[in-house]
């Protein structure tokens, strides 16, 4: 997939306030087609907040939501799910007593055409296309590298299987953005460094532009091409994991003003 300019998602100024409590203040970002971006900030700076408003889970007070040329402020996080924008949770989200392939046959509902009567009396169309959703799901399971837990119970999953899980659930809904909350939280560095592989072969091989949400800073300055960072809810910084690295807001905003004097003093 080739990265352009083109931002397949824009987010336009919004501001998210909680009684008086402003939680986003006035920030704009955008994806670019084809891009892998991060979004990062210190703990309370406002990006679960920033990420729950692009995927409906919160209305912006003001600001709007551009996805693929269309406005999506105000949709229904079903909706948006359905239309091209998928996620992950930083808290699995996965159902325990479901299988791993019955976990993302469950995302494709809203792309499966059988209607009641075809589902009730199970007509050819319906066990088709059925046959059809588990061909694919296993196809997701394989490639995210969980082919082998397809009847697994997914409470029964390694940790990391339950994210790579997740992943997979997402990609049934044929995303055109795919949105990773704290994909590595509770990965050790070697699953972390598979991580930052895996990735980018999603990016190329689904055809799909991603947003993270990650603490990790060794697996955002691999991944990403451009990074975002928020503080307090207001937008401090944008650019290159260099420009990014370097910048001495976004060092004081992780280590306070003496951890980032202490800092320039040692560079």
């Amino acid at each position: 997939m080739s990265l352009t300019n083109k931002p397949v998602l824009d987010a336009q100024n919004i501001s998210v306030v909680f009684g008086g409590l402003v939680a986003v203040n006035d920030v704009s970002f955008a994806i670019p087609e084809g891009s892998i971006v991060s979004l990062i900030g210190p703990n309370g700076a406002g990006k679960t907040t920033f990420f729950n408003v692009l995927t409906g889970l919160y209305q912006p007070t003001s600001g709007q939501v551009i996805f693929d040329d269309k406005d999506i402020t105000g949709l229904s996080p079903n909706k948006i799910a359905a239309g091209g924008v998928a996620r992950t949770f930083q808290n699995i989200r996965l159902f325990g007593m479901m299988t791993a392939q019955e976990n993302v046959m469950v995302a494709m509902h809203s792309h499966m055409k059988a209607g009641v009567f075809a589902t009730t009396f199970k007509t050819k169309k319906q066990r088709q296309e059925e046959s059809e959703a588990r061909d694919f799901a296993q196809e997701l399971l394989d490639f995210v590298g969980v082919g082998e837990t397809t009847h697994e119970y997914a409470r029964n999953l390694s940790y990391g299987d339950q994210r790579r899980l997740e992943v997979a659930r997402a990609l049934a809904l044929r995303p055109k953005v795919l949105l990773l909350d704290e994909p590595t939280a509770g990965m050790n560095p070697n699953e972390s460094a598979q991580f930052v592989e895996f990735v980018h072969r999603l990016r190329s091989e689904r055809a799909v532009s991603i947003l993270l949400i990650e603490h990790d800073m060794s697996v955002v300055m691999q991944v990403s091409e451009r990074i975002t960072v928020l503080d307090q809810g207001e937008k401090i910084a944008e650019g290159s994991p260099t420009e990014i690295k370097n910048n001495p807001r976004v060092i004081e905003a992780y280590l306070g003003k003496s951890g980032s004097e202490a800092s320039q003093n040692v560079n």
